[in-house]
């Protein structure tokens, strides 16, 4: 029984049988289809593993990043705005939180810029810049993405949430104390029945504030497209559990006396470790919904390797060299593995090993601004060349041939043999003129 439990559940939840039941039905069906997707990634996935990285890589770059934000609002004369972020993030922690808080703005206010020398600053700004790549990078595997950002893309983008994140941050906050400080909203909390509902809803305005910031990050970290809605479905569910788990924590380490006997001093270290682990999961986790929001095909197979045939291979090497050809000889076109992906209706996780096998053999390049050009002269490029990165390529983990039969060997050469004949003398640039000259009649002739 224990052993069929996978194969009831995945009945349960994917069978038709909740969908004929009405639309409550239809409604758990996708609930539960969501859960089961998520659950399945917490526990078989990476998003524990990757949490535990991102928990590794705030611990080496708060300091610098603080330190980066503090160097800024100071400038605005805003810092002294930095401290309540922080130990806003740090609530759950109870009385720690605060005392962590001190410590952090202390050693970040000891950090001028005058006394560090140009070997510091660096390393400052790397290990900042190096925190955001890591959460990108998270990102990317949640989205499938499977090349992050160019390191140009990567400098000036990261620069700019760095320099614009902590002065939105501090201004919201400002916004807000302005406002429960107006004369209007203070007449209106003395009404005895508009005063309790503007309390209660004061009381959300931190939680929606998360919701913008993790929808925010759902939006503009991973190197792919995500839409708005879709970011929002996760932003509301991450900052839903963000809060959730928050409360949750705060009251753990209220009653967890036990775990200020057991580890004495390093108990403070611990109940951190475990916050920020649960803050990236959590943070994770919205991300794994809103990316099945917008591709809802995945929430079945997750993160299975797509299992492509020798002849799909092979098509999809041509196929990826012809659009970029095409493309190419477009002065008004460009094409990225994003387009392609979306053109030949196929994940991108699928295509870019094809993608990575043909820059490797110098028939691709990939620009700083991620677009697809031909590696040589289209003229230059047989077809043979492309199918031999797919058919050819390849290694076996040993460091001698493989030693065929008699038999095999020579059907194999003559099967490679029937392949040469089809393909001829043909390259790339014959491939694409044959098609504008069959597409002649239709105004596609593109003049090279």
């Amino acid at each position: 029984m224990i052993l069929n439990l996978p194969n009831i559940l995945e009945k349960l939840v994917w069978g038709d049988h909740l969908e004929k039941s009405g639309p409550l039905g239809r409604f758990t069906a996708v609930i539960l289809r969501y859960i089961y997707g998520l659950g399945r990634d917490i526990v078989f996935g990476q998003l524990t593993l990757r949490a535990m990285s991102l928990v590794y890589t705030t611990l080496l770059s708060v300091v610098p990043l603080i330190a980066f934000s503090f160097s800024v609002l100071k400038g605005l004369g805003k810092h002294k705005e930095l401290e309540p972020l922080l130990y806003d993030f740090l609530t759950p922690l109870g009385p720690q939180g605060r005392e962590i808080t001190e410590q952090v703005i202390n050693l970040v206010d000891n950090v001028k810029g005058g006394l560090l020398g140009g070997v510091s600053l660096a390393f400052f700004i790397y290990t900042a810049i190096s925190m955001v790549q890591k959460v990108e990078e998270s990102f990317n595997y949640v989205w499938y993405v499977s090349k992050p950002r160019s390191f140009a893309r990567r400098f000036s983008e990261y620069f700019f949430v760095l320099l614009i994140g902590p002065i939105l941050m501090v201004t919201a906050l400002g916004m807000l104390t302005s406002i429960k400080s107006n004369a209007f909203v203070q007449m209106i909390l003395t009404y005895e029945s508009l005063g309790p509902i503007f309390v209660v809803a004061s009381k959300f305005t931190p939680y929606l504030l998360i919701t913008g910031v993790f929808t925010f990050l759902y939006m503009y970290m991973p190197n792919t497209k995500v839409k708005f809605k879709s970011a929002l479905v996760g932003g509301l569910a991450g900052g839903f559990l963000w809060a959730s788990a928050g409360a949750f924590f705060a009251t753990f380490i209220l009653y967890a006396s036990r775990t200020q006997l057991i580890y004495s001093g390093f108990a403070v270290a611990i109940t951190t470790l475990i916050w920020l682990y649960l803050s990236w999961l959590i943070l994770l986790i919205g991300a794994q919904l809103a990316f099945y929001f917008q591709q809802p095909a995945f929430l079945r197979i997750g993160r299975r390797e797509p299992r492509l045939s020798n002849s799909m291979r092979e098509r999809l090497a041509l196929n990826v060299m012809y659009l970029v050809g095409k493309a190419f000889r477009d002065p008004d076109a460009t094409t990225s593995i994003r387009e392609i992906s979306q053109q030949l209706s196929m994940p991108s996780i699928a295509l870019a090993p094809v993608a990575d096998a043909l820059e490797g053999a110098a028939l691709l390049i990939t620009t700083e601004n991620e677009e697809l050009l031909p590696g040589r002269e289209m003229s230059r490029i047989p077809l043979n060349d492309i199918l031999a990165v797919v058919r050819t390529k390849g290694e076996t983990g040993s460091y001698r041939d493989p030693a065929w039969t008699a038999e095999i060997d020579a059907l194999g050469a003559e099967m490679d043999g029937a392949l040469a004949r089809v393909t001829a003398e043909k390259t790339l640039s014959d491939l694409l003129d044959g098609a504008e000259d069959s597409g002649a009649g239709d105004g596609h002739l593109v003049d090279e």
